[in-house]
Parts: C-alpha cells; structure tokens; sequence
C-alpha cells in the first residue's frame, strides 16, 4: 500500500501520536529507525511498519509506504528516517520481580531513557515511574532507551502506594540521600538480593514526603569537590554496586 497524500486518515493518525494524549488514547506510538524498529519486532511490540516509498524491509509484519513528504510530517527527528514502526503500549500495571527501581519525578527524557538501559543492564526487574515523572512514551525517551524499553517491565503507579506494597512483600526500601547514608558499596550482599530504590527530581532529589517512607538511605561517596552527579549517572552507578 503507498500513501501519497496528508489528508490520509491513517497518515493523519500518524502524525497525532505526536501528542502524548493521543498516545495514550490509542495505546500506540511511533519508533523510529532501524535499529529501534527492530528491536520492537523481536520483543513483539511492532504492529506497522513504515517506509518511505521503494525502501525494504523483509520482517513479517503490515507494511504502508509513504512519501517523503509523509515521512517528514510524521517524524519526530531533524533529520527523518525512511524506517518507522507503529507500536503497542506495554498492557503492564504490576509489580513483577523482586529488585525495584522508582523515580520520583524525573523530568529530562534523556535521564529517563539512560536509566531505562542501565536498569535492563544491572538486573532490575520491574521500574515504577512516579507522578509527574517524563512520558515513557515521550520520542526523547524512546530514542534513548536504544530499545531497551522493550526488554523491562515499566508501569506508572503513586509512590507512596508502591512502598506500602513493597513493605508488605518484605521488600527493603532504599532513598538515595548524603545526610545520614550508607556507602552504596559497602551493602552487604544480603541486601541486595531484593529491593526497591527511589531516586529523585533532577533539582530537588527526592521528595521529603517519599523519603521518610524509606528503611535506609544510600549515597555514592565520591570526590567532595563534586556536589553532586546528573541523576541517570549515579543511579547507573548505584545499579551497577547493587548488582555486584
């Protein structure tokens, strides 16, 4: 099938999953590339794929070619891709796993998409996004995952009530603050085995309110000169200490 026309009513869908209510109307949203296209097929994610007219792409799936025009309108890139995927929103709204990551307010689709891979890379079975936490589903968070999105279980849930849940699945909870903290690298290996992790708003760190519901806070004794470390970096370092 080759769309060459903008007034196309599925091309005009296309193009409002630019908008996150959109997407969460739909359930659906975009990919782009060759490498995020294929790592939504692989994990089973991918519905459509969509190519710029007389580009090939042999997978088994609904195929709808398109102008470049149409590329163009879609694309979420500078620079578009002649590659893009249509894709289905994860249908998870549990907690599976016993090692818990969860981000209270995370703002920068950048930070998001790099926990997202360092969580698939250290073992972490189930991240919680918090209220007002980025869109999962935000282009910069998907590109930045480089697909791992698919490969983890990623719901959106309150805090506070996944903490209570934790607590009575006897699930230790971990704040990440200096004041009063244990040096992540000195967690004796019983307290890794299972987890829940809280790391905070790239500002503010995390909320009072959530931090008082922790058993222990955690922090990343470094040189004093730095104040602090970009949240996807030390919760990266702190994943990777916990995985040990």
């Amino acid at each position: 099938m080759l769309i060459t026309s903008l007034e196309n009513e599925r091309i005009k869908n296309y193009i409002k999953l630019k908008d996150r209510k959109y997407r969460k109307k739909t359930n659906t949203y975009i990919v782009e590339g060759l490498h995020l296209v294929l790592e939504a097929y692989k994990s089973g994610n991918l519905i459509e794929l969509i190519l710029e007219k007389d580009e090939v792409l042999p997978i088994d799936v609904p195929t709808v070619y398109v102008t470049n025009e149409i590329i163009n309108k879609i694309s979420n890139l500078d620079t578009p891709v002649n590659i893009l995927g249509l894709c289905k929103m994860s249908d998870s709204n549990e907690i599976k796993g016993t090692k818990i990551l969860m981000l209270d307010e995370v703002q920068d689709p950048g930070n998001l998409g790099t926990i997202i891979r360092s969580s698939v890379a250290f073992g972490v079975d189930t991240i919680v996004l918090g209220n007002n936490t980025v869109d999962l589903y935000n282009p910069k968070v998907i590109r930045a995952t480089q697909g791992m999105l698919f490969y983890i279980n990623i719901i959106n849930k309150d805090l506070k009530e996944t903490i209570k849940e934790l607590k009575s699945l006897e699930i230790p909870v971990y704040g990440t603050k200096v004041e009063y903290g244990e040096d992540v690298r000195n967690f004796p290996s019983k307290d890794k085995k299972s987890y829940g992790l809280v790391v905070g708003n790239e500002g503010n760190g995390v909320s009072s309110e959530v931090l008082d519901l922790c058993d222990k806070y955690i922090y990343i004794d470094m040189d004093e000169k730095v104040e602090s470390l970009n949240v996807s970096v030390a919760t990266s370092i702190i994943l990777y200490e916990l995985n040990r």
